[in-house]
């Protein structure tokens, strides 16, 4: 009679959990026999494994899940093919791909909101194929620095100014808007949450929808705390110095000189740099385009730095420990104004772009900014 009754107990609590409201997501993926396809998690913390099935020659799968709270995000990953997905509820979302394309060429039902993210992911991929492009282009110099940066800088903004529109502005509760937020291009975010206050704004916009329909949610409050932040580094000083302040002076022979500290702390004056072709450059190393402007100045750096020439980087990043780690890998100077967008040194410049770059020449003076030169590699040379 006690077996009778541990089996009836065992049996109810398998019931129990049976009946926890649960996601399906299922399809075929052909193509793929033998292969093995994962479900995993794309949470806040990072990746987590969830299900695996071994592809049959149908290449048939059904995964089921707990339905989660608020809308969270997974994949279905074969090797490193990954498709994003989203769920919000007990929806059963169906997604049909073969192996060969299957990050690309798939097609998802039940999920309006996963249809959006297929269609985000499909043009972030193009956009990092038409950067990869441009770089390429770049280094086979069949374009110069300057086309190289116009062109780069123009593509972004296209970019984030459709993206605004038809899927952050257009419906900001929706898990599409956020998984807009957080796309990235050669591993950078493509909208910054830290250093530009129009991006806030799209994040704001998020947040808030996301407050309103899920306030308990980790995703909602991670947002605004990230919203929050940004905020504080890009919020405009009440009081104004009409001083220069020690970081900044003119020095006799015209060139606004420069004292910064550099990963170590020690000091690094621009004027020290006299007798040297420097380039100054103002960027924000949290940027989706800081990796490809660091390779450009790099292929410069590479082939005039045994000439005298020499590179000044003013970071503006909010985040210090960002900053550290990624200049910890480049060859020149590399400094941080800690007043980030507000830096007094990039308003004596007359920065209203990042990045933006100058020219001085061998006698400490201002020859050149960024968006007056037609050919960066040309101008370098004739300095030297």
């Amino acid at each position: 009679m006690k077996k009778i009754v541990v089996m009836a107990f065992a049996m109810a609590a398998l019931s129990a959990c049976d009946s926890e409201p649960k996601f399906k997501v299922e399809g075929e993926v052909t193509g793929a026999e033998g292969k093995m396809l994962y479900l995993e998690a794309s949470a806040l913390e990072g990746i987590v494994p969830l299900d695996s099935v071994k592809l049959n020659a149908g290449g048939a799968y059904t995964f089921k899940e707990a339905r989660p709270e608020s809308p969270e995000f997974y994949r279905l990953r074969v090797e490193d093919k990954i498709i994003n997905f989203s769920v919000d509820s007990t929806e059963t979302v169906r997604i049909n791909a073969g192996y060969d394309n299957f990050a690309t060429d798939y097609t998802v039902e039940g999920s309006p909101s996963s249809e959006k993210i297929k269609e985000l992911s499909l043009k972030q991929l193009q956009l990092q194929n038409k950067v990869d492009e441009l770089y390429r282009a770049m280094q086979a110099h069949s374009i110069g620095v300057d086309v190289f940066q116009d062109s780069l800088t123009a593509m972004m903004k296209r970019y984030k100014d459709e993206v605004k529109i038809r899927y952050i502005f257009a419906a900001p509760n929706t898990a599409a808007a956020y998984f807009a937020l957080f796309q990235k291009v050669n591993n950078y975010l493509i909208f910054d949450p830290l250093n530009s206050r129009d991006d806030i704004k799209c994040f704001a916009a998020v947040a808030t929808s996301l407050n309103n329909y899920y306030p308990h949610a980790n995703r909602s409050k991670n947002l605004y705390n990230i919203v929050i932040k940004g905020m504080k580094n890009t919020r405009t000083p009440q009081q104004q110095t009409l001083e220069l302040p020690e970081q900044v002076q003119v020095s006799e022979t015209g060139v606004i000189d420069i004292n910064l500290r550099d990963l170590k702390g020690n000091a690094h004056k621009l004027t020290d740099l006299k007798g040297k072709v420097v380039i100054v450059d103002f960027t924000v190393y949290q940027s989706a385009v800081s990796a490809s402007h660091n390779y450009m100045l790099r292929d410069l750096y590479d082939k005039y730095a045994s000439r005298g020439l020499e590179i000044y980087q003013v970071s503006l990043d909010a985040d210090e420990h960002y900053w550290k780690t990624t200049a910890d890998n480049l060859p020149w100077i590399c400094v941080r104004d800690a007043n980030g967008v507000y830096s007094s040194v990039a308003a004596a410049y007359n920065v209203q772009n990042l990045p933006t770059l100058f020219l001085v020449n061998r006698n400490n003076e201002l020859s050149a900014r960024g968006e007056t030169i037609k050919d960066l590699d040309a101008a370098v040379q004739k300095l030297l």
